[in-house]
């Protein structure tokens, strides 16, 4: 842990950032309507912003490197390594984050 924001978390529960720990435990201590809130901010971004520019091209938006550049990568052979790299790096997260379940 090296920062926590200040301030409160939920000001009408008086809970501060601080107050909320590491790992597993903060999804006990953090209030339902904040999960809802951040559910729903994901679910807007996932149906509003990311609209599939070809829909028989599972997660292509259009958004090029980073969401930055704004087109997609026109060497295929260049793409196909960027998407498969991303596939292992997805997978080495996903590794990982059980790993620090464990750990928790």
């Amino acid at each position: 842990e090296y920062y926590k924001f200040p301030g409160y978390l939920a000001p009408s529960s008086n809970l501060k950032f601080v107050d909320v720990p590491n790992g597993l435990k903060a999804i006990s201590v953090v209030p339902a309507q904040g999960w809802v809130q951040w559910i729903a901010l994901c679910g807007l971004y996932e149906f509003v912003v990311n609209e599939p520019v070809k829909p028989e091209e599972p997660g292509n938006y259009g958004k090029g490197w980073l969401g930055i550049t704004g087109k997609s990568v026109e060497d295929q052979a260049k793409r196909t390594r960027g998407l498969n790299s991303e596939i292992a790096n997805g997978r080495l997260a996903m590794m990982a984050i059980i790993g620090m379940f464990f750990q928790d």
